[in-house]
């Protein structure tokens, strides 16, 4: 503003300017003797053409200057407008869920309030008045007590139209467990949303218990050899559905209260008998062979936990079957669960022993006992070992193949080392930098070693220029013609544009049911695949991993 004022005061005195130079230009012609082929009046008009284009120009510029003012007050007033319509928009859905988590609570309160006068009252029919009477009954019968709470949890129908999928609350009314499996299996792209409404959606079923317990039913397949069991991929689906489904029973029964008062004891039966029957088959089981990931060591675990029957096994058999689960993210949970505590230090000495290192430096953390394992030892022991498992083929007769396994091996322990450091913040003990550079390292080799093998592949024959077959060899002499029509003329061949291939899925089944270190890395990882198995069950079209 200063700037204007200054620029509008110099162009007033113009004038008085123009007025002194008219002096100062009379005075210095009367010092000359010659006339000056100047005039004063060119002078004079040059200079006002001057001030006339400056006063011009400078009004053009306060007329964009206020256009530019009211465009500029403009958009504030708008921009304040768009604000104020957003803030009364946030208002008004923070307005809505308000009132529907007033209505899913309220419902929640009065579920509760019924339950507890169900499980402390009983109804009785009287004939002669056709109308149900209240009786009061004790609360000392367990079984009684437990049936109630199972099988009176209702889920509000405001609760329902929340959810997302609110056919699992159908299904679990109908207590379909068939179903239940398909519906998993078709929607295992969103498998995590679907996880976390089955717990609410248990609450529909009658007996959530035996639904479960039904679910489980076809687990172990006779149709299906021990060696072809880690290739159907129908049945790793079905087996990790019903993993997820004994999880999502353990969550549910969790919330209502302590599974020995929910659960009644013919269910437990069930459970016992059920796992009485899958016990024998563990005992085929290799640790090493299941490589911490045992689908059906942590459904017989499982199995245990979630309808509160360990205490009929043996703890010592139960913790031999922990190594093969170490390597699942709910191992921890499902050892405090099952009354394992105090077995892990012995657990975690199986695993040194076995070369399982990184398992056991998870299970360390999880139960503080790193001053009795200390990670950074086992760490560098498990990078060390993974170094000298092959030494012997780094000979002069060593084969490329035999040393890129050798590379593939390095390259996987450090991938799974590196995790490790970074999940339990052991980047000051255990300087991450040089085995970040050795996986650079390694990982350059495999490229390049990729691109040698497939420079090296023979090229496949160029097809002719017709696209019918491939040409014919091109010859000059007579006795290699022939009068008779090459099959290959009468009967062209159809060349497809592109192969068809069935890529299996790589989404997962389930997502970790504990926040705790994953890393099944498998260094030959496999793919499996399927489109559908006969049984009362679902089809699952593919693997997924819990």
């Amino acid at each position: 503003m200063e700037d204007k004022d200054s620029v509008a005061k110099m162009m007033d005195s113009t004038s008085s300017k123009i007025q002194q130079l008219q002096k100062a230009f009379a005075e210095l012609e009367s010092y000359r003797a010659v006339t000056l082929n100047m005039k004063w009046k060119d002078l004079e008009e040059h200079f006002q053409g001057l001030e006339k284009s400056l006063k011009r120009r400078f009004r053009e510029l306060e007329d964009q200057e206020k256009l530019f003012e009211i465009k500029t007050r403009q958009s504030r007033e708008m921009l304040e407008k768009q604000e104020a319509a957003v803030f009364a928009k946030e208002q008004a859905s923070l307005q809505r869920i308000q009132k529907k988590r007033d209505a899913s609570v309220f419902s929640i309160v009065n579920a509760r309030k019924k339950q507890r006068k169900v499980s402390s009252k009983g109804f009785v029919f009287n004939e002669s008045l056709g109308t149900p009477v209240v009786e009061e009954k004790p609360l000392d019968a367990a079984s009684t007590g437990a049936e109630c709470n199972i099988e009176n949890v209702q889920l509000s129908p405001e609760n329902v139209d929340l959810m997302s999928y609110p056919e699992l609350v159908k299904l679990c009314k109908e207590l379909d467990a068939a179903g239940l499996h398909k519906f998993i299996s078709d929607n295992r792209k969103n498998l995590a949303a679907v996880r976390e409404e089955i717990p609410l959606a248990l609450r529909a079923a009658p007996n959530a218990a035996s639904l479960v317990l039904d679910s489980l039913e076809g687990f172990y397949c006779t149709e299906v050899s021990s060696q072809d069991i880690k290739k159907d991929a129908n049945l790793l689906g079905l087996r990790r559905t019903s993993i997820m489904l004994l999880e999502c029973l353990s969550d549910f029964l969790t919330n209502l209260g302590s599974v020995s008062n929910v659960i009644s004891e013919d269910i437990k039966d069930r459970a016992k008998a059920v796992a009485e029957e899958w016990k024998p088959r563990l005992d085929a089981l290799d640790i090493d062979a299941s490589n911490g990931n045992s689908l059906e060591a942590h459904a017989f675990l499982q199995l245990l936990a979630s309808f509160g029957i360990a205490s009929d096994f043996n703890e010592e058999e139960l913790s031999r079957l922990i190594p093969m689960v170490s390597r699942r993210r709910q191992t921890a949970d499902l050892c405090r669960c099952l009354g394992l505590s105090e077995k892990m230090p012995g657990v975690i000495e199986v695993l040194v022993n076995n070369g399982r290192q990184i398992d056991a430096v998870n299970l360390a953390f999880a139960f503080n006992l790193t001053e009795q394992f200390s990670p950074i030892p086992l760490l560098k022991s498990y990078l060390n070992d993974a170094k000298k498992a092959f030494s012997p083929v780094k000979s002069v007769h060593s084969s490329p193949t035999a040393q890129t396994e050798v590379n593939e091996r390095e390259l996987f322990a450090l991938k799974a080392i590196l995790k490790c450091i970074e999940e339990h913040k052991l980047d000051e003990q255990y300087p991450m930098d040089p085995l970040q550079k050795r996986v650079i390292q390694l990982e350059k080799a495999k490229t390049d070693k990729k691109r040698e093998t497939e420079a090296t592949k023979p090229q496949p024959k160029r097809p002719c220029a017709n696209g019918v077959g491939y040409g014919p060899r091109v010859t000059n002499n007579p006795s290699d013609r022939t009068p008779y029509v090459r099959v290959v003329d009468r009967y062209p061949q159809y060349m497809y544009d592109r192969p068809y291939l069935y890529h299996g899925p790589t989404e997962n089944h389930c997502t970790p049911f504990v926040g705790s270190a994953n890393y099944n890395i498998s260094p030959n990882p496999g793919t499996y695949f399927g489109n559908g198995y006969q049984y009362q069950a679902p089809q699952y079209q593919a693997t997924y991993l819990h």
